[in-house]
């Protein structure tokens, strides 16, 4: 079975956000492990200078990485990163585990987005808009595409 991560900066607050996550989390348990690992926002001042934002991302981006393991395929989110359907992911990480990927690992950053290190560190970047999102939305967003490109692949029915 398949292992699915998910690294994300910054905890849900909000509730009903909590629970449409926690409705994923439910529907992807007879397709994948998953684990979601989050780890701590950063606190910066409401104005900051590049050398902040700079700051910031290094520290989210060293938390990120120390979750990660050397045999995880990284697809890290990023809004300069490839766009592709879901047809397409669902493909893409069905070539993956057939290459023999049994672990993938998805980051999504904070809402300074990610350190160079992370982006260098991962194996492929993933845009799902040119438009930007909350981070906290995002985790629902990328669980409820990681459930499609399961049900995509085991040829089972899903609403479009």
């Amino acid at each position: 079975m398949m292992n699915i991560n998910v690294v994300a900066v910054g905890k849900i607050r909000e509730r009903y956000i909590r629970d449409a996550i926690d409705e994923y989390v439910k529907r992807l348990r007879p397709y994948c492990r998953l684990n979601i690992i989050e780890v701590a926002e950063q606190q910066a001042p409401q104005e900051l200078s590049k050398a902040d934002v700079e700051s910031v991302k290094i520290k989210e981006g060293r938390a990120i990485l120390e979750h990660i393991k050397s045999n995880e395929y990284i697809i890290a989110l990023a809004i300069e990163g490839a766009m592709m359907s879901s047809e397409r992911l669902a493909g893409y990480i069905l070539d993956l585990m057939i290459s023999g990927h049994s672990s993938i690992t998805f980051i999504i950053g904070g809402s300074l987005g990610l350190s160079s290190e992370v982006l260098a560190r991962a194996d492929m970047l993933l845009s799902f808009s040119p438009m930007t999102f909350p981070h906290q939305l995002m985790r629902l967003i990328l669980l409820e595409q990681v459930y499609r490109c399961f049900k995509i692949n085991s040829g089972e029915p899903y609403h479009k």
